[in-house]
Order: structure tokens, then C-alpha cells, then sequence
């Protein structure tokens, strides 16, 4: 038997490992597992190219927990360890086992598999463990043997009877971490990190019912067999080539994903790039809402097929974190702050790729089917519109494919939709002034003025319009957007209508000194405006600058645009005859009332009319309906 010391430069190793290793102590079966599938890898590579003479057969990885012995043992049949290995990779910390075989191996290795974290990863374990043992045959004709550590620096390293291949690490669970005992807790942390592991992982057993042979007995009972409980499917869709998948393959494959998502993914991006660095994986566009924040975090991170993160910010660029999938690679690291994998060029390169594929797969929707891609459009834009906003290079490929959807019913491009109105919409400046509506029921009498008048108005009502709108006037020469109810279309109704006005210009005073009486300064700013009679008679419109300001403001502004007064236009249309008739009334109550009336009423279709002013504008109108 042996004694010794294991070779770490720190006395006090272990205290900094229970500690400081890992920020979740659960991570410890993740470890193990991923250790247990490179020594399993590790095996069967060596058996392809003839340098072990094993039979490699149908290994598995075995998890067992004794509650009543307050152990847990994983058991791989892997390709062992001789003692002399035992002393090269378990005693000496931070030598990687997986990095000597890649090294070695390297012109033989591609593909593989192996994940390559052997080393401080073995010794997680002492996370929750007072006491490790590990029982170990090599694959090569040489004596088992038995490693033991009780957390000190000492060590016990002797020969062992065991005569099957592979590695038993046996974990005497300290009294800190007894809930790592219960079945559930392992089953979960098993389904979590190692769903997709790619060696069969045993938890237990289940019953299984066979299926009745055919032409069976009416009152034949169905067989019940105890088979193994697999927790893991070793071979996930995003391990093969997209040719060998179908549509069904990708949809059942979103379904083991989110067991608990009932509707369909929209399409999937099937992501395979070797160089300059490893990806694979697959993103799903789910049907998405407004609410940006409930739907982001669901993509899924992988190295090498080990759960590592659902936290993909820094990796994925955040306009696509309301996407759902999984991204696997080996090229990032498992454990590292937000801030180096900001910094990290692999990182930054794979967050460009991902970017490209997306709207590569998107125009190639766009352009294939265009019905069908307008079709998913609302489901869709809110990740398009975000990513126009965030990245430059998305704004540049999504230019061509982003549609805007116009009230009557039609998806325009914004090529299209400004060829279309160039020559309808434009303001004294001589810029095209794209109209749009944020609320089609709210702004509902504003579109039917628009559209009266053949415009022709938008409708985006995304959360981050605001910063939308602004990105696209920077952008683009010559446009400008102005919502449906503000007072930017003032610009066009009147070039527009071209209407002569009835009043002559001292009624014009009379009028506008009887609403100002009346109407609260503080907040309106009232203007009297020639249109069509049988146009509103009372409109509010709110200063386009002003309201987008807000809209940034209260959208992620934080503050920066500082407070800005409620301020609105009072618009007139001194052409109704409602506004004849308040100018005509000699009543100075009964002209008052009118003018509250009409202004209540134009208030109301915007929303702004509340609390106490709401109920006197109702008692009022029953007042004047009796």
C-alpha cells in the first residue's frame, strides 16, 4: 500500500475547492458525469484505431444513490486508470488527463468527442463529499486500484480485487450536503446537465409494459418488464447533419426541449460551423408577445453536450435571447465571468456568426415564401425590430426583408412602402412622412381621417417603436415618421385639404378667445384649421418630438431625456358646424358647456380622460341628453 501527500502547491486546497471552486455546488454531478463520458469516449476512440485491444461493447454510465449509507457511486466502463495514472491525474491537481490524450492523440482525435476537463473537475466532488473513494481498472492488463481521501492533503493509494474495466468514485456525502441523497434531487440535477450526455446514463429502473402480440386473447394481460431508466438521449438532433433530419425531427426534438410548450416552433436555424471555431446547435423562432423581458434566458448552452447555462447573454446577441434552442461548443469556457466572454474573440466571433445564420435563414424565408413569411410576421418582429435596432449588421440584411404592415391590410418593405406614398406624403420640407398608428383601436378615428384622405398608415406597435423610428430616420434620407395623431400630419392635411376657410378672420379671433376661455392653457395649445366639413370637428394631437421623447423615456431611457409636460394641440376644424354653433351661442354657459363637451369627447378618444374628469364629462352628457 501507499502513502503521500498529493502534489498541490496550497496546503489548504481543499477549504478553497468546498468553497470557491464552483458558485453552485450541485455542479459536482456534472463534473463526475463529464469525466465518466471522457473515460467512456476516451476508450472507444482508442478501440476504432486499434490501440486497445478492449471490447468496447454498450458501455453505460451508472448513478447510484445509498441514502441509508450516505453515498452516492458513479460507475463508468470506461477506460480505467492504472495506479501509476491514478498518481499522474488524480494527485497531481490540475493535470488534465483529457488534455494529454487530446495532445497525444491529436493527429487521430477529431471528433471524438471527449470534453477535455478532467483535473480540478474530479475534485468537485469534495464539494459535498468528507470522504472520496475511487476504484479503478484500466483497460490495459494491470491490477486495480484503490484511491481514498478523506479532504486533507493525505492520500491512501492501494491494490484492489475489481476485474471489470472502468471506475467506481464512491462519495461519502458530508452532513452539510444531505440533500444530494433523495432520489428527486439526483434525478433532477441528472435531467438538467446531462440530459443529452453523449453515453447512456442509468438512474435506476422503471417498469416498462410490452405491447400485446397480435392476434392476442381479449382478456390477455399486457407484459411488465423492470428495464434500466435512461435518463439521457445520447444522440440529440443537433449532433446530426441537417440532411438527416426532417421537419417532424426538429418539432419532436423543441418538444423534449419544453416538454411544457404546447404551441408549435414557427421555423428552426440549424447551426454547424468547424471553423475558425466549433458550433452546432439549433434555434427555434417561437411565437413571441410584447413582453420582451418574460420571454428571454430559454436558449440553452452546451459544451460538448454538457449543460452549462441558460444564460446565453454574451454569447448570443440579446436581440436573439427570445429565441429558444441550443448552442453547443467547445471554444467557450465553462465557467467564466460576463465580462471575459464580452472580451473573448471566440465569443464575439460566434455572436457575429449566429447573426448572420439568423438573417440569412430569415430572407431565405422572405424570399422563398413570401405569404407564408408575412403570415408569421407579428409573431416574429418584435426579435427582427430589436435586432434593427441593436446590431448595425442585422439592420443591413434585415433592411430588405423586414415588412410593415399597413392598416388596410397589406405587408409592405420599406422600399415598397415609400415608393408607394413619396408622392402622396410629403411635408413643406419635401420629406416623405411615413404615417403610423401604435394602437389601432385607440387611434381608430385618426387612421379613418388618414385613410379618408388616401394616406396610406402603418402600423407598428412594438414596445421599442420609439427607438425604432429614431434608427430609421438616422438611416434613411429624406423620411420622417409622424403617428397618425400627431401633430406632425397637421403638415399634410392641410396641403392636402386645401380647404377655404368659412370664418372670416375676426370670427377666427372670437373663436379661438371663446376656446382659450375655456380650454386649460397649461395643457392645450389650441389651433384653428380649415378642413373638410364633415371632418372632426375637435382633434388632439400631441407634438410628435415631445411624445416620442416620452415613449423612449418610460421604453429604457432611464431618465436621460429628463420629465416632460403633458403637452398637447388642440386641433379645430373651424369648418364644422358644431364649431359654428359654439361660436354663434349667445348662452355663456351653454357655450362653455359645448366647448367642455367637444374637448371631453376628443379627450376621451385618446385616452386622457379620467378620474373625476371622466365622471363630470358623463353627468354632463346626461345632463344634455335630458
Amino acid at each position: 500500500m501507499a502513502k503521500g501527500n498529493i502534489n498541490v502547491s496550497v496546503e489548504n486546497i481543499f477549504p478553497l475547492i468546498k468553497k470557491f471552486l464552483y458558485s453552485d455546488h450541485e455542479i459536482f454531478l456534472r463534473e463526475l458525469i463529464s469525466n465518466a463520458t471522457d473515460a467512456t469516449l476516451k476508450l472507444k476512440h482508442l478501440t476504432q484505431i486499434g490501440e486497445s485491444k478492449a471490447e468496447y461493447g454498450n458501455p453505460i454510465i451508472e448513478v447510484k444513490v445509498d441514502k441509508e449509507g450516505k453515498k452516492i457511486h458513479i460507475i463508468d466502463q470506461g477506460l480505467g486508470m492504472t495506479a501509476d495514472e491514478v498518481e499522474k491525474y488524480i494527485n497531481q491537481i490540475a493535470f488534465s488527463g483529457a488534455n494529454e490524450f487530446l495532445e497525444q492523440y491529436k493527429e487521430k482525435v477529431e471528433d471524438s468527442g471527449i470534453i477535455g476537463h478532467f483535473g480540478l473537475g474530479f475534485y468537485s466532488a469534495f464539494m459535498v463529499a468528507e470522504k472520496v473513494e475511487l476504484i479503478t481498472k484500466s483497460h490495459k492488463d494491470e491490477p486495480a486500484a484503490h484511491w481514498t481521501c478523506d479532504g486533507s492533503p493525505e492520500f491512501t493509494l492501494e491494490a484492489h480485487d475489481k476485474t471489470d474495466r472502468g471506475t467506481e468514485i464512491i462519495l461519502h456525502i458530508a452532513e452539510d450536503s444531505l440533500e444530494f441523497l433523495e432520489d428527486h434531487k439526483i434525478g433532477g440535477l441528472l435531467t438538467k446537465y446531462n440530459k443529452f450526455m453523449p453515453v447512456a446514463i442509468k438512474f435506476g429502473t422503471k417498469e416498462e409494459t410490452l405491447p400485446l402480440p397480435e392476434g392476442a386473447a381479449e382478456d390477455a394481460k399486457p407484459e411488465t418488464i423492470t428495464v434500466d431508466n435512461i435518463i439521457n438521449n445520447p444522440n440529440p438532433a443537433w449532433t446530426k447533419q441537417p440532411a438527416d433530419l426532417k421537419d417532424e425531427d426538429y418539432k419532436g426534438f423543441y418538444r423534449e426541449l419544453y416538454p411544457a410548450q404546447f404551441e408549435e416552433p414557427l421555423f428552426n436555424i440549424h447551426l454547424n460551423v468547424d471553423y475558425p471555431f466549433n458550433l452546432t446547435g439549433i434555434l427555434y423562432f417561437p411565437k413571441l408577445t410584447n413582453d420582451i423581458a418574460s420571454q428571454k434566458d430559454r436558449i440553452q448552452l452546451y459544451q460538448n453536450q454538457v449543460f452549462v447555462t441558460d444564460n446565453v447573454e454574451g454569447i448570443v446577441p440579446e436581440f436573439l435571447t427570445m429565441l429558444r434552442g441550443v448552442i453547443d461548443s467547445p471554444d467557450i469556457p465553462l465557467n467564466v465571468s460576463r465580462s471575459y466572454l464580452q472580451a473573448d474573440g471566440n465569443v464575439k466571433k460566434i455572436a457575429s456568426y449566429i447573426t448572420r445564420k439568423v438573417a440569412d435563414k430569415l430572407n431565405s424565408l422572405y424570399k422563398s415564401d413570401r405569404e407564408e413569411f408575412e403570415a408569421k410576421w407579428n409573431d416574429v418582429k418584435i426579435v427582427i425590430e430589436y435586432g434593427m435596432l441593436s446590431e448595425p449588421k442585422f439592420f443591413e440584411k434585415a433592411d430588405k426583408f423586414a415588412l410593415y404592415p399597413t392598416t388596410d391590410g397589406k405587408y409592405l418593405t420599406f422600399e415598397e412602402l415609400t415608393t408607394a406614398i413619396q408622392d402622396t406624403q410629403t411635408d413643406k420640407d419635401g420629406k416623405t412622412v411615413v404615417l403610423y398608428t401604435s394602437n389601432k383601436d385607440e387611434q381608430h378615428s385618426y387612421i379613418k381621417a388618414a385613410e379618408d384622405k388616401g394616406y396610406k398608415v402603418v402600423l407598428l406597435d412594438s414596445p421599442i417603436v420609439s427607438h425604432l423610428i429614431q434608427k430609421l430616420e438616422t438611416e434613411k434620407e429624406n423620411i420622417s415618421f409622424a403617428r397618425v395623431d400627431g401633430d406632425h400630419i397637421d403638415n399634410l392635411i392641410k396641403k392636402d385639404d386645401e380647404q377655404i376657410s368659412k370664418l372670416s378672420d375676426e370670427e377666427k379671433v372670437t373663436l379661438k378667445t371663446a376656446l382659450e376661455t375655456v380650454v386649460p392653457k397649461e395643457k392645450y395649445t389650441v389651433q384653428l384649421e380649415s378642413m373638410a366639413s364633415n371632418a372632426t370637428p375637435f382633434m388632439i394631437t400631441q407634438p410628435e418630438f415631445m411624445r416620442r421623447m416620452k415613449e423612449m423615456q418610460q421604453s429604457g431611457g432611464n431618465g436621460m431625456f429628463g420629465n416632460f409636460p403633458e403637452m398637447y394641440n388642440l386641433i379645430v376644424n373651424s369648418n364644422h358646424s358644431l364649431v359654428s354653433d359654439i361660436l354663434n351661442e349667445k348662452d355663456t354657459t351653454k357655450k362653455e358647456t359645448l366647448i367642455k363637451q367637444s374637448l371631453d369627447l376628443a379627450r376621451l378618444s385618446q385616452g386622457l380622460l379620467t378620474g373625476e374628469e371622466l365622471t363630470n364629462f358623463i353627468n354632463r352628457s346626461y345632463e344634455m341628453i335630458k
